[in-house]
């Protein structure tokens, strides 16, 4: 592993990606995610697994996107799983991710379903 912050809160991973993605990233960006974890992204597409998700954001991020902060929605938790959400400030569709804590206190995304609206 590295020496890069973890999340030591569910909602702490929304404020790390975006940190981490403008920054291009995108091995920091993958590090958010469990390794078997499954991204809804892009659409219509699932990727799955640390690796891939870590390929996909290299090839985002080759493009400097540039990342708002969002609100979150408040965070449902049950053990060591939780619910985080956010609306996106243009005001279209959710954004909604299952995290997992992990043996270590930190939280990383398993279910990351970045864009969808109520067509999907």
């Amino acid at each position: 592993m590295t020496n890069r912050e973890t999340a030591q809160h569910p909602e702490d991973l929304t404020r790390l990606f975006v940190e981490r993605s403008n920054a291009g990233d995108a091995e920091g960006v993958a590090l958010l995610y469990a390794e078997d974890a499954v991204m809804a992204y892009p659409p219509g597409q699932h990727t799955v697994g640390r690796a891939a998700i870590r390929e996909l954001w290299e090839g985002v991020l080759s493009h400097n996107p540039h990342f708002e902060a969002e609100e979150p929605l408040p965070t449902l938790i049950s053990g060591d799983i939780a619910l985080t959400s956010t609306p996106p400030k243009d005001g279209s569709g959710a954004r909604a991710q299952v995290v997992r804590r992990q043996p270590d206190g930190s939280w990383l995304r398993v279910l990351d379903q970045p864009e969808f609206t109520t067509g999907q």
